[in-house]
């Protein structure tokens, strides 16, 4: 499996099978932002949204494409545009397709993130994720802090109101 940053050019060109990998996403339940069913058109329309967020560097995009070639998970760090801000970063929308889960690969797109954030010279992230969600587990695990949790916050892709879990996290630059 390789872990690539991906370009707007590049996210252009892949945007079915980034459409494909978002679609499944939300079809296994995970709490991105869309409601289930989600169709192909919604996240392709939404990728190409992503893809102009890259050329204008508000997003860097990584995409894990497995040895076929197949995409098989994505991760994303939303930059701010103001002064006073440019030190943190949110980590937004890591997805996993349900055909590559349980082989450590969230954590790999967790990791490279990270270690590309303080690359860039940023000393701070964030993130929110649905309470008690598998994500959930993997962020505690990966030594982020949790700051609070915000009663129905967002509908789940059922539609259900879920709370949700804010975390941050202090990254280090790598050892060795």
């Amino acid at each position: 499996m390789r872990v690539l940053r991906w370009n707007d050019t590049e996210v252009r060109h892949h945007v079915e099978e980034l459409a494909d990998l978002l679609t499944d996403t939300v079809a296994g339940g995970a709490s991105v932002g869309f409601l289930a069913p989600l169709g192909r058109a919604e996240a392709a329309a939404w990728w190409h949204e992503r893809a102009d967020a890259v050329a204008a560097g508000r997003l860097t995009v990584w995409v894990a494409v497995d040895d076929t070639g197949r995409v098989a998970g994505t991760v994303s760090l939303a930059l701010p545009d103001k002064p006073n801000s440019r030190h943190r970063a949110e980590l937004v929308k890591l997805m996993v397709h349900r055909c590559a889960r349980g082989r450590g690969l969230g954590r790999r797109l967790l990791t490279t993130a990270e270690h590309a954030a303080v690359s860039a010279g940023i000393t701070l992230l964030h993130l929110d994720t649905e309470t008690g969600s598998p994500a959930e587990h993997l962020y505690r695990s990966a030594g982020w802090t949790r700051a609070g949790t915000i009663p129905d916050y967002a509908l789940d892709p059922a539609g259900e109101l879920r709370p949700t879990t804010l975390y941050f996290k202090r990254p280090a630059a790598r050892q060795g």
